[in-house]
């Protein structure tokens, strides 16, 4: 049985910048330092942190008056920033600059007039962030069956916008419907779904030109992690979500010749390895990876957290 796996996959520079900073931040603050909502979708990232002084809470009332907190790579609204102004919290501010980008999209259509639709999946972290830009001015969807049932108070002035982990191919069946019902629609100037997820989607479709079955590292929580899985069984193939190797049950490898594997934005590349270790074990016989373009994206540390450092190395 043939292991292919898939390159690019797993941490993307968003990622790499987000748990970098919460243990910067751990390092020049010291501990603890809290993090609203986990840094990113994966719980074996979490629990790594958490064990060197980071806590997470999902509220920023669980956070003590005056202390460090950092908020998730998904972005926060406008209200969230204004509460930890209020109650003299420290904010350190982890949002994937990708994710940043949508958020000013969304603040110039709002002040240029536009009704705004999002495109993106309903109670997700990262679409209420973007949604709290504009209270009560956009308009979520994300099938092209609920683009019929849109009711834009200014449809000849619309925009849209989407959370950047979608299904590419998914998203754009949705950006299609959307012209057809308002063909004036204006759409960003760069596409908003990131480099990383359009990457590892596009690597696995290319592994599933070969592959019998596809594994994918990467936790229920994780969006771009899901779409791969969507993506690969949208090309016929059968393809599993996986959040460590003891999740793999050997029935779905029984009659496959080469398995795929790749791993969600979040997923650290300790537990790839440890998944590839499995699949020799269950008859794995070799890997090969198949590279379907080189990332080389990284991004700076925010100014209040560089600053600090910046301090503390007497730099």
């Amino acid at each position: 049985m043939e292991i292919l796996l898939a390159k690019p996959r797993g941490f993307c520079a968003g990622v790499d910048r987000a748990i970098e900073i919460v243990k910067l931040a751990l390092e020049v603050f010291g501990p603890p330092v809290y993090v609203r909502h986990e840094i990113v979708h994966n719980r074996h990232v979490v629990e790594g942190l958490r064990a060197i002084g980071a806590r997470f809470v999902d509220e920023l009332e669980n956070v003590p008056s005056g202390s460090v907190v950092i908020f998730s790579a998904h972005g926060v609204s406008p209200a969230v920033r204004r509460e930890a102004s209020e109650r003299n919290l420290r904010a350190i501010d982890a949002t994937c600059p990708l994710v940043t980008k949508v958020h000013l999209e969304a603040i110039r259509y709002a002040r240029e007039g536009y009704s705004i639709v999002l495109i993106g999946h309903r109670g997700h972290v990262e679409v209420e962030g973007t949604m709290g830009e504009v209270p009560g001015g956009m308009w979520l969807v994300s099938t092209p069956e609920e683009v019929a049932s849109l009711d834009l108070p200014s449809a000849g002035k619309a925009a849209y916008l989407t959370q950047t982990t979608l299904s590419v191919d998914d998203t754009q069946a949705v950006v299609e419907a959307l012209k057809r019902r308002f063909p004036e629609i204006r759409g960003p100037r760069k596409d908003d779904i990131c480099y990383a997820t359009t990457n590892r989607q596009n690597a696995v479709k290319a592994i599933a030109l070969e592959a019998d079955v596809i594994l994918v590292v990467g936790a229920p929580e994780s969006s771009n992690s899901n779409r791969l899985v969507e993506v690969a069984r949208a090309r016929g193939v059968d393809a599993y979500l996986v959040e460590s190797a003891e999740d793999i049950d050997p029935a779905w490898l029984s009659d496959a010749k080469r398995v795929g594997l790749t791993a969600g934005a979040s997923a650290p590349e300790s537990l790839v390895s440890r998944v590839v270790e499995r699949l020799f074990e269950l008859g794995g016989t070799g890997v090969r990876e198949m590279e379907l373009v080189r990332e080389d994206v990284t991004f700076a540390l925010p100014p209040e957290l560089k600053g600090e450092l910046d301090v503390k190395l007497g730099r």
